[in-house]
């Protein structure tokens, strides 16, 4: 959307990632990134941490959930998407605001470490399959006919 203000921030999950439901079965996964940056002290000659931002993050459905597998508490992550504004006031009448970040997508950073990646076969193309998703689309005679994923 038109004036947004998208974010990218890298660092390590706080903690586990806490997945939720809404009442009508959508999935919400809640976490905060802490992006720490390492700086050089001419004096000492050395390098030191400086002040860590904590960032909330927020993601839906099957992002959510996919977030909820995968990463733990310390991974590295890429984090992307829209910083937005929370707004709320205190019962005792005291006005109150944080940032946090709407998730358009996650990756594990492969800084310090290593993945393998698993393609999720969507729900709609695997029933079309009958269940197989790496089937080819019938009346294709150009279609390889190997075992290798399609990409």
């Amino acid at each position: 959307m038109a004036n947004e203000t998208t974010l990218t921030i890298v660092g390590n999950l706080t903690d586990d990632p806490e997945l939720r439901f809404t009442p009508t079965g959508v999935a919400l996964a809640k976490f905060t990134v802490a992006s720490t940056p390492r700086l050089y002290d001419r004096v000492t000659e050395s390098y030191k941490d400086g002040d860590a931002l904590f960032m909330n993050c927020s993601a839906w459905r099957e992002l959510g959930e996919n977030i909820a597998e995968s990463l733990k508490k310390g991974s590295r992550v890429v984090v992307t998407g829209r910083l937005r504004l929370n707004r709320w006031e205190t019962p005792e009448g005291e006005k109150r605001s944080a940032m946090q970040l709407d998730v358009e997508d996650v990756g594990a950073s492969l800084k310090y470490a290593q993945a393998k990646v698993m393609k999720m076969a969507r729900k709609t193309d695997v029933a079309a399959a009958g269940g197989d998703p790496w089937a080819t689309t019938a009346g294709k005679a150009s279609a390889p006919q190997d075992d290798e994923p399609p990409f």
